[in-house]
């Protein structure tokens, strides 16, 4: 049996979220059904390029597939360390997130983002997610749909069925906690 949060399981996860079969993935992939069920259930090992292949069809940093191997057993699936969370890349120039979440096998995920200063994203995401997110320090702008709000430390917003953009054109860098369902990552 598959350990909790394991390689197999996250690639489950991600392929479900998204909507996809055994048999579409397997496809895209140029690989058999068989093959991809068997990695799945942590049976078969993928190539590196198979991964490099599946971050692109997921669209995710290929980096998410690499988690923490150092934790002790028994917390395995399900204590995340704060130096040992899987940095899922900077996705737009001037944003790290981490995942907080000891997986992708939950009908939500955790993620950590820091917005540094000057960065900002000038086209709108819309992604259909039910999203809440906390900054934990700075300050932050945020446009929901087309409305700017200012948000500071200790302020939470929301984010369903609309489209997001953002821009810290504060000094200090802003650092969010995102609770996102279903996962995207």
């Amino acid at each position: 049996m598959a350990e909790t949060g394991s390689l197999g399981e996250d690639l489950r996860a991600l392929r479900i979220t998204r909507k996809m079969t055994l048999e579409e993935l397997a496809q895209r992939l140029g690989r058999s059904v068989g093959w991809l069920s068997q990695v799945e259930r942590d049976i078969s090992v993928p190539r590196m390029s198979d991964l490099k292949q599946i971050a692109d069809i997921f669209g995710v940093q290929l980096s998410l597939f690499f988690g923490s191997t150092d934790a002790p057993e028994n917390e395995q699936g399900r204590i995340v360390r704060a130096g040992s969370r899987r940095v899922i890349g900077e996705r737009d120039r001037g944003l790290v997130e981490t995942l907080i979440s000891p997986d992708l096998t939950d009908s939500f995920e955790m993620i950590h983002s820091t917005f540094q200063p000057g960065s900002r994203r000038t086209d709108p995401i819309s992604r259909p997610t039910q999203e809440v997110a906390y900054l934990v320090s700075g300050k932050l702008d945020v446009w929901l749909d087309d409305e700017k709000f200012t948000i500071e430390a200790g302020d939470s917003f929301r984010i369903r069925e609309s489209s997001y953009r953002w821009e810290n054109p504060y000094s200090e860098p802003a650092v969010a906690v995102w609770v996102i369902s279903p996962p995207v990552y």
